[in-house]
Protein backbone atom coordinates (compact mmCIF):
# COMPACT_ATOMS: atom_id res chain seq x y z
CA UNK A 1 0.00 0.00 0.00
CA UNK A 2 1.09 3.45 -1.32
CA UNK A 3 2.06 5.42 2.07
CA UNK A 4 0.79 8.95 2.06
CA UNK A 5 2.87 10.19 4.71
CA UNK A 6 6.38 9.36 3.23
CA UNK A 7 8.24 12.45 2.97
CA UNK A 8 10.01 11.46 -0.37
CA UNK A 9 7.14 11.00 -2.83
CA UNK A 10 7.59 14.21 -3.50
CA UNK A 11 10.41 14.61 -5.61
CA UNK A 12 10.31 18.73 -5.88
CA UNK A 13 7.77 21.61 -5.49
CA UNK A 14 4.49 21.37 -7.90
CA UNK A 15 4.81 23.66 -11.15
CA UNK A 16 2.19 26.31 -9.55
CA UNK A 17 4.23 26.56 -6.15
CA UNK A 18 7.87 27.67 -8.89
CA UNK A 19 8.51 31.54 -8.81
CA UNK A 20 7.47 33.53 -12.22
CA UNK A 21 10.69 34.75 -14.33
CA UNK A 22 10.78 38.18 -13.38
CA UNK A 23 10.78 40.49 -16.46
CA UNK A 24 14.34 41.26 -15.72
CA UNK A 25 17.13 38.80 -14.39
CA UNK A 26 19.57 39.20 -12.09
CA UNK A 27 23.06 38.71 -12.39
CA UNK A 28 25.95 38.49 -9.90
CA UNK A 29 29.25 40.05 -11.04
CA UNK A 30 31.89 41.02 -8.66
CA UNK A 31 29.70 41.81 -5.51
CA UNK A 32 27.41 44.11 -8.46
CA UNK A 33 24.10 42.75 -8.90
CA UNK A 34 23.14 43.76 -12.86
CA UNK A 35 19.81 43.42 -13.77
CA UNK A 36 19.24 42.45 -17.61
CA UNK A 37 16.99 44.22 -19.06
CA UNK A 38 14.15 43.05 -21.76
CA UNK A 39 13.31 44.87 -24.70
CA UNK A 40 10.42 46.67 -23.17
CA UNK A 41 11.88 47.42 -20.30
CA UNK A 42 15.02 49.34 -22.30
CA UNK A 43 11.98 51.11 -24.35
CA UNK A 44 10.37 52.55 -21.41
CA UNK A 45 13.25 53.16 -19.16
CA UNK A 46 15.01 55.89 -22.38
CA UNK A 47 11.61 57.10 -22.77
CA UNK A 48 11.61 58.47 -19.79
CA UNK A 49 14.79 59.50 -20.22
CA UNK A 50 14.03 61.29 -23.02
CA UNK A 51 11.04 62.88 -21.60
CA UNK A 52 12.84 64.43 -19.03
CA UNK A 53 16.28 65.05 -19.56
CA UNK A 54 15.99 68.55 -21.00
CA UNK A 55 19.62 70.06 -21.69
CA UNK A 56 21.71 67.19 -20.42
CA UNK A 57 20.67 63.55 -21.14
CA UNK A 58 23.97 61.99 -20.07
CA UNK A 59 23.83 62.80 -16.31
CA UNK A 60 20.26 61.14 -15.64
CA UNK A 61 21.09 58.48 -18.11
CA UNK A 62 23.96 57.36 -15.39
CA UNK A 63 21.63 57.82 -12.74
CA UNK A 64 18.92 55.89 -14.65
CA UNK A 65 21.46 53.24 -15.69
CA UNK A 66 23.67 52.73 -12.68
CA UNK A 67 21.86 53.75 -10.14
CA UNK A 68 18.21 53.29 -10.20
CA UNK A 69 17.90 50.28 -12.55
CA UNK A 70 21.52 48.71 -11.62
CA UNK A 71 21.89 47.75 -15.30
CA UNK A 72 25.41 48.45 -15.62
CA UNK A 73 28.33 48.81 -13.15
CA UNK A 74 29.88 52.67 -12.82
CA UNK A 75 32.54 50.90 -14.17
CA UNK A 76 30.89 49.04 -16.80
CA UNK A 77 28.94 52.57 -17.49
CA UNK A 78 32.50 54.99 -17.82
CA UNK A 79 33.92 52.02 -20.30
CA UNK A 80 30.67 52.05 -22.50
CA UNK A 81 30.18 55.95 -22.18
CA UNK A 82 34.24 56.19 -23.62
CA UNK A 83 33.72 54.30 -26.55
CA UNK A 84 30.25 56.41 -27.10
CA UNK A 85 32.70 59.17 -26.89
CA UNK A 86 35.26 57.67 -29.46
CA UNK A 87 32.34 57.23 -31.90
CA UNK A 88 30.82 59.59 -34.38
CA UNK A 89 27.52 61.00 -33.13
CA UNK A 90 25.81 62.27 -30.06
CA UNK A 91 26.74 60.37 -26.70
CA UNK A 92 23.43 59.58 -25.53
CA UNK A 93 22.42 58.14 -29.06
CA UNK A 94 25.33 55.83 -28.82
CA UNK A 95 24.93 55.09 -25.74
CA UNK A 96 21.47 54.19 -26.06
CA UNK A 97 22.03 51.96 -29.22
CA UNK A 98 25.45 49.87 -27.21
CA UNK A 99 23.17 49.61 -24.30
CA UNK A 100 20.47 47.63 -25.88
CA UNK A 101 22.59 45.86 -28.38
CA UNK A 102 24.74 44.51 -25.04
CA UNK A 103 21.89 43.05 -23.58
CA UNK A 104 19.04 42.81 -26.49
CA UNK A 105 20.89 42.78 -29.65
CA UNK A 106 19.05 44.26 -32.38
CA UNK A 107 15.41 44.48 -31.08
CA UNK A 108 17.34 46.04 -27.96
CA UNK A 109 19.47 48.60 -30.26
CA UNK A 110 16.09 49.70 -31.80
CA UNK A 111 14.07 49.77 -28.52
CA UNK A 112 16.06 51.80 -27.05
CA UNK A 113 17.14 54.51 -29.51
CA UNK A 114 13.10 54.74 -30.38
CA UNK A 115 12.27 55.09 -26.89
CA UNK A 116 15.00 58.15 -26.32
CA UNK A 117 14.08 59.92 -29.32
CA UNK A 118 10.10 59.70 -29.58
CA UNK A 119 9.11 62.23 -27.07
CA UNK A 120 12.03 64.63 -28.02
CA UNK A 121 11.26 64.64 -31.45
CA UNK A 122 7.88 65.85 -30.90
CA UNK A 123 8.97 68.20 -28.73
CA UNK A 124 11.19 69.71 -30.85
CA UNK A 125 8.65 70.04 -33.16
CA UNK A 126 6.31 72.16 -31.70
CA UNK A 127 9.57 74.04 -30.00
CA UNK A 128 10.42 74.95 -33.46
CA UNK A 129 7.04 76.18 -34.86
CA UNK A 130 6.58 78.49 -31.85
CA UNK A 131 10.40 80.09 -31.62
CA UNK A 132 9.38 81.24 -35.01
CA UNK A 133 6.84 83.18 -33.91
CA UNK A 134 8.33 84.62 -30.49
CA UNK A 135 12.12 84.24 -31.26
CA UNK A 136 12.75 87.64 -30.55
CA UNK A 137 11.05 87.88 -27.14
CA UNK A 138 13.68 88.35 -24.41
CA UNK A 139 12.18 86.47 -22.18
CA UNK A 140 12.73 83.55 -24.43
CA UNK A 141 15.79 84.42 -24.40
CA UNK A 142 16.06 84.38 -20.89
CA UNK A 143 15.01 80.97 -20.65
CA UNK A 144 17.33 79.74 -23.00
CA UNK A 145 20.34 80.97 -20.73
CA UNK A 146 18.89 79.47 -18.06
CA UNK A 147 18.21 76.20 -19.74
CA UNK A 148 21.88 76.44 -20.81
CA UNK A 149 23.47 77.33 -17.22
CA UNK A 150 21.11 73.81 -15.86
CA UNK A 151 22.82 71.97 -18.74
CA UNK A 152 26.53 72.71 -17.60
CA UNK A 153 25.58 72.14 -13.90
CA UNK A 154 25.06 68.75 -14.74
CA UNK A 155 27.05 67.83 -16.64
CA UNK A 156 29.71 68.63 -14.01
CA UNK A 157 28.31 67.09 -11.24
CA UNK A 158 28.25 63.69 -13.83
CA UNK A 159 31.82 64.26 -14.39
CA UNK A 160 32.99 64.44 -10.80
CA UNK A 161 30.49 61.57 -10.31
CA UNK A 162 32.72 59.39 -13.03
CA UNK A 163 35.73 60.52 -11.69
CA UNK A 164 36.13 59.77 -8.53
CA UNK A 165 37.31 56.11 -8.53
CA UNK A 166 39.80 57.50 -10.72
CA UNK A 167 41.23 58.33 -7.34
CA UNK A 168 42.13 54.85 -6.40
CA UNK A 169 44.81 54.62 -9.78
CA UNK A 170 46.53 57.89 -10.37
CA UNK A 171 47.73 56.85 -13.41
CA UNK A 172 44.66 56.82 -14.76
CA UNK A 173 43.72 60.09 -13.29
CA UNK A 174 46.50 61.52 -14.60
CA UNK A 175 45.68 60.28 -18.39
CA UNK A 176 42.23 61.92 -17.58
CA UNK A 177 43.71 65.40 -16.57
CA UNK A 178 46.21 65.24 -19.84
CA UNK A 179 43.00 64.58 -22.07
CA UNK A 180 41.33 67.68 -19.90
CA UNK A 181 43.91 69.70 -20.41
CA UNK A 182 44.42 69.29 -24.42
CA UNK A 183 40.51 69.60 -24.73
CA UNK A 184 39.39 72.41 -22.65
CA UNK A 185 42.77 74.57 -22.34
CA UNK A 186 44.63 73.80 -25.41
CA UNK A 187 41.65 73.33 -27.65
CA UNK A 188 42.61 70.44 -29.16
CA UNK A 189 40.05 68.81 -31.21
CA UNK A 190 38.60 66.40 -29.62
CA UNK A 191 39.03 63.50 -32.34
CA UNK A 192 43.00 63.99 -32.68
CA UNK A 193 43.19 64.18 -28.95
CA UNK A 194 40.84 60.57 -28.57
CA UNK A 195 42.90 58.92 -31.55
CA UNK A 196 46.45 59.52 -29.43
CA UNK A 197 45.40 59.50 -26.05
CA UNK A 198 42.67 55.81 -26.47
CA UNK A 199 46.43 54.00 -27.68
CA UNK A 200 48.01 55.52 -25.23
CA UNK A 201 45.30 54.34 -22.51
CA UNK A 202 44.98 50.95 -23.72
CA UNK A 203 48.69 50.35 -23.41
CA UNK A 204 48.76 51.59 -19.80
CA UNK A 205 46.07 49.58 -18.65
CA UNK A 206 47.10 46.71 -19.85
CA UNK A 207 50.92 46.87 -18.40
CA UNK A 208 48.49 47.93 -15.29
CA UNK A 209 46.43 44.55 -15.32
CA UNK A 210 49.39 42.37 -16.30
CA UNK A 211 51.23 43.87 -13.17
CA UNK A 212 48.70 43.14 -11.13
CA UNK A 213 47.69 39.73 -12.09
CA UNK A 214 51.78 38.91 -11.83
CA UNK A 215 51.54 40.72 -8.23
CA UNK A 216 48.90 38.21 -7.28
CA UNK A 217 50.61 35.17 -8.73
CA UNK A 218 53.79 35.86 -6.97
CA UNK A 219 51.55 36.26 -3.48
CA UNK A 220 50.36 32.96 -4.29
Amino acid sequence: MHNQNNPQQSSGPAPSDQPVASSASAMQEGGHVRVVPTSRELFLGFLGLGMTAFGGALPLAHRMVVERRRWLSEAEFVELLGLCQFLPGGNIINLSVALGMRFRGVKGALSAILGLIAVPSMVVIMLGILYEHYRNDPNIKHLFAGLAAAAAGLLVQMAIKIALPLRKNLVLAGLAAVCFVAIAWLRIPLLWTMLVMTPVSVVITAKLAEKKAAGKGGAK
